[in-house]
């Protein structure tokens, strides 16, 4: 009998060792397994319900910490994400109460006049004319502000689609001029051109980039003083073509220089609302440029003046033969 039980006591040992092992591995699967994935289930509906200050368990299992590295990236970039679109939705009802509440000026005015045509106020040929006039001012404000709000819409929050065309930036330029010219005329104010290059060939849209030339040669009308000057030139310059646009103005404030092309910006010298600016017209040039491949910046020049210099890479250059 003794050496039966003798014989029975290394089975017992070693069933008892196996359910000893099978415990501490089970042990060991539940604590770095099951419970890291069962948290990375519960964070993931965390996640899904919109709570993204979660706390991610680790693991010394390398495949759970591969898991684990891919939720925290995912984790930062969800907030990354969520953080700009608060920005962008925060940014978007700034521009409408801004822009809203610039129409509001043009839009009384307007009524106001045509309300006066309407009820005999304007009762002689020379009150009629000038009632007239003034409501076609306004109403090219108004136009310069939707068109302002449109455009900065379409490169501000959706993609843009360039039609994208061999554009000569001369042509371009010069028809921005002859657009402006009437204002500029109405001011005694003269546009020299210094120099329009030939082939001053980009790839893009000549209607963005006309838009883009208006809103700086409008710029430059509305802070140059009556009788003054305003000097342009287009040329290439190595793989780029150059443009440069120089004002006999007061120029920029240090303040300005820092601050020109932040979106909906007003410098002291343009706080009037009866020039028609809504603050967009530097932003949406900077972003059309930057847009094509070039860049913008603002300076004083050394005579005087405020001064815009932009580049946008030639057609043929390697910014479009590589991208």
């Amino acid at each position: 009998m003794i050496k039966g039980k003798e014989r029975k006591l290394p089975k017992i040992k070693l069933i008892t060792g196996l359910l000893l092992a099978f415990l501490i591995v089970a042990h060991a699967i539940r604590r770095y397994i099951l419970i890291p994935l069962e948290k990375m289930s519960a964070s993931v509906r965390q996640i899904a319900e919109g709570d993204l200050d979660i706390q991610l368990p680790s693991s010394k299992i390398s495949e759970i910490a591969e898991v684990h590295d891919g939720f925290h990236a995912m984790v930062d970039s969800l907030k990354k994400s969520f953080q700009k679109q608060v920005e962008l939705e925060d940014r978007r009802r700034f521009v409408i109460a801004a822009v809203v509440h610039d129409l509001r000026t043009p839009l009384f005015a307007l009524r106001g006049y045509l309300e006066g045509l309407e009820q005999g106020i304007a009762d002689s040929p020379e009150k009629q004319i000038k009632y007239l006039q003034v409501c076609k001012e306004k109403s090219a404000q108004l136009d310069r502000l939707v068109e302002d709000l449109f455009t900065f819409t379409k490169t501000e929050l959706f993609e843009m689609e360039f039609k994208e065309n061999t554009v000569d930036l001369s042509i371009v330029i010069q028809k921005s001029i002859d657009s402006v010219s009437l204002l500029a005329h109405q001011k005694h104010i003269s546009i020299i051109v210094y120099q329009l290059g030939e082939d001053c060939v980009v790839i893009g849209d000549s209607h963005l980039l006309e838009r883009a030339m208006n809103n700086l040669l409008d710029n430059a009308i509305r802070h140059t003083p009556c009788h003054g000057e305003i000097f342009v030139e287009c040329y290439k310059n190595g793989n780029n073509v150059t443009f440069t646009i120089k004002d006999t103005g007061e120029g920029f404030s240090s303040d300005e220089l820092k601050r020109v092309f932040e979106t909906l910006y007003r410098g002291e010298a343009s706080r009037n609302r009866l020039t028609g600016g809504v603050g967009l017209g530097m932003t949406i040039s900077k972003r059309i440029i930057t847009q094509h491949g070039g860049d913008l910046a603002a300076a004083n020049h050394s005579d005087g003046g405020a001064l815009l210099s932009g580049r946008i890479p030639l057609a043929n250059s390697s910014f479009y033969s590589y991208t």
